[in-house]
Formats: C-alpha cells, sequence, structure tokens
C-alpha cells in the first residue's frame, strides 16, 4: 500500500495521522493508523473492530505467506471463508488483519510502483467484522438504518453488504462473554463508510438521529467531511464524503512525502512538527 498522507491527527495534533491505500487514495482502499510510540497493547473486547480483510487478486496467497513469514509476522494457515481463500495475520502491534482473495477487486487499485508485483498488491479494503455483545440490535441498525442487505451466515458470523460493490462487506460476531474492549497499540479506533458528497452526508446525520443514535455535527476534514457516531453495539462508526480527495493540497505523484497540515494548523507548524517523532519518508513516485 502507498503511505499517501502524512497528516495530523486533527483533534490531537501532536500525533500523527498516517493514511495508505491505492495510487491516489481512492475511497475504499485506505488504512489509516494514528502512531502513539511505546504505547501500551489494546486489549480485546465486545464493541470494536475485530478484524479488517483487504483484497487481493485470487492467486496471491502463494506470493504472501512466504512474505508474511520471511518477515516474522504471525502467521495463520490459509483458510476458506464464504468461498475465497484467506490468510489470516497480525501486524506488529496485534492488529487482526486478513488478505482475501477476491476475483472482485479492481485490478486499477493497485499500487503499482512499490515493491509488490501487481498481481499480488493489494487492491483495497475487503471488509470488517465487529465484534459486539448482542449482535441483534447491530444487525437491526445495519439493516433498518443503514440499509446494509444481508448476504448469509457461516460459521455464527453473520454478513451484510453496505452497497453493491467492493469495500462493503460487514461481518458481525457475538461475544457475550467478553467486557469492553480497551483502546491502545493494535486496536481499531473506528471504521469510516462513504457517501459521495455532503448532501447525502447530512441524510445520512438525520437518519442515525431518527433512529436515535447521538451523532455528531459534520467536522471538516480538509480531504472529507465527517460524522461520527456509535451503532448499538458501541463500535465507533464514521460517515465520510469521497471529497474533495488528497490530492487538494499537493499533486498525486507526491502524496506522502512531506507532513501536511490544513490551513488553520499551518500557522502552528514551528510547534507541532518538531514536537513529532522524525519519520523516514518514501521519495515521490
Amino acid at each position: 500500500m502507498r503511505l499517501i498522507k502524512v497528516a495530523v491527527n486533527f483533534d490531537d495534533p501532536l500525533t500523527y495521522h498516517l493514511y495508505y491505500g491505492d495510487t491516489a487514495g481512492s475511497p475504499g482502499t485506505l488504512l489509516t493508523f494514528f502512531p502513539w510510540p511505546h504505547a501500551r497493547r489494546g486489549t480485546p473486547g465486545a464493541g470494536e473492530v475485530a478484524e479488517t480483510a483487504l483484497a487481493v487478486p485470487p492467486g496471491a496467497l502463494r506470493f504472501w505467506e512466504p512474505r508474511l513469514r520471511a518477515a516474522k509476522i504471525a502467521v495463520e494457515s490459509p483458510e476458506t471463508r464464504w468461498g475465497q481463500r484467506t490468510l489470516p495475520f497480525a501486524d506488529p502491534d496485534g492488529m487482526a488483519l486478513r488478505l482475501v482473495e477476491d476475483e472482485a477487486a479492481p485490478e486499477a487499485l493497485a499500487f503499482r510502483k512499490g515493491p509488490i508485483p501487481p498481481d499480488a498488491a493489494i487492491r483495497g479494503i475487503h471488509g470488517v467484522t465487529l465484534r459486539v455483545f448482542d449482535s441483534g440490535d447491530t444487525t437491526a441498525f445495519l439493516t433498518e438504518t443503514l440499509g446494509c442487505a444481508p448476504a448469509g451466515d457461516e460459521g455464527g458470523r453473520a454478513r451484510y453488504l453496505m452497497f453493491d460493490g467492493p469495500s462493503a462487506l460487514v461481518e458481525v460476531n457475538a461475544a457475550p462473554h467478553l467486557g469492553p474492549p480497551v483502546l491502545g497499540a493494535g486496536s481499531v479506533h473506528h471504521v469510516a463508510w462513504r457517501t459521495p458528497d455532503a448532501s447525502q452526508q447530512g441524510a445520512w446525520r438525520l437518519a442515525i438521529l431518527a433512529a436515535g443514535r447521538p451523532v455528531t455535527p459534520v467536522r471538516e476534514r480538509f480531504y472529507f467531511k465527517s460524522i461520527y457516531f456509535h451503532e448499538p453495539g458501541n463500535v465507533l462508526f464514521e460517515i465520510a464524503t469521497d471529497g474533495p480527495g488528497f490530492a487538494t493540497d499537493e499533486p498525486v505523484e507526491a502524496l506522502g512525502s512531506a507532513l501536511r497540515l490544513p490551513p488553520w494548523l499551518e500557522p502552528q507548524r514551528a510547534q507541532i512538527e518538531p514536537a513529532l517523532p522524525p519519520l523516514k519518508l518514501p521519495a515521490a513516485r
């Protein structure tokens, strides 16, 4: 995946917000991180994103399994889920990830200038698994408020399709034996869903409020606008607009090559930049 934006957490500007995705940072390809040095490992629980799945082309696991094992990544054995070959593993912080061979993943989303051959490159987010105490209210919210379509049940996991397209799958796994999670290194803070523009985002905000869920006002994120709310199982959701996009303040070929601050933080660059940990950034490509 390409590092496409080196920004800061707008709610905590002394923390990086690093965005990874395809060549242009297309919606549906983004995986982002708030890196806190020396952060304590998070504790899994009910009320969080339990696993993030990344789409790769059919046959790509033959490349990925030995690559991950050579890097001493905690890789499990490949398995078949929902009729697709998958490879579960954990990143060095313990974040649960899964590569899924998905023939529907668009080839255009593969990043072609990195070290991964195009026929194995990650094509974007395949979906997420929510772990909640009781799945009933969550599934009702997904279907009745967010309009998700039921897409089957396998091994105690119910699957839903957010819309007809890639990066749209959400699974719900009930875990009534677990307490609430403790966020830390390896935890997923929230999952973001996309909407085309501010008008549709406003409509979603009204629908969520009508369903009895508190939701934030629209928050300006410079590259997009966001609203946030907890679904009934307490997983934090974001609905973000597709635009204006990540080429707003640097050309596509230079994405991720320098720290970018929004206009309202730029006057504080002299204080923010020295307080951030040093990063080794890739050359423009």
